[in-house]
Order: C-alpha cells, then structure tokens, then sequence
C-alpha cells in the first residue's frame, strides 16, 4: 500500500469510529470526541484524496472538517 493508501486508512477508519460510537449511543454527536474524530478522520481522507489529486473528495472532506470544527467551537466558547 502507497502512503496516501495508509493515510487515508486512517482517516476513514476514524470516521467509522465516530459513526460507531454514535448509532450505539456511546456518544452524540455534539460530544468532543465525536466532534474530534470527524476533524481528524476528515482531515486525514482529505490529505489522501489530495495525495491522488482525487478532487471531489478534496472538496467534500474539507466541507466535513469544517462543519466540524464550527461546533467544536460554539461548544468551547
């Protein structure tokens, strides 16, 4: 597996960690570490999908990191 394959493992991986723990009801959606593994994760496939200049998931990943990060912040505030 190429680098950007790993990377964006990882990142996918997250994002199913964070869909787990939330149809499960171990977290909402509102709870930071919810929050943290969908800016991660997104982050990490949006890294990949530029790695392979995959475009349309460049953009789609960055949208998901920020609406994110927006409510990680109101909640912090």
């Amino acid at each position: 597996m190429s680098l950007s394959d790993w990377i964006g493992t990882l990142g996918v991986t997250l994002l199913l960690v964070a869909f787990a723990l939330n149809i499960t009801k171990k977290i909402t959606p509102e709870n930071s570490v919810y929050l943290l593994l969908n800016i991660f994760g997104a982050g990490l496939a949006g890294v990949s999908s530029y790695m392979i200049s995959f475009w349309p998931f460049v953009v789609l990943e960055s949208v998901w990191v920020i609406a994110s990060i927006i409510p990680l912040f109101k909640k912090n505030k």
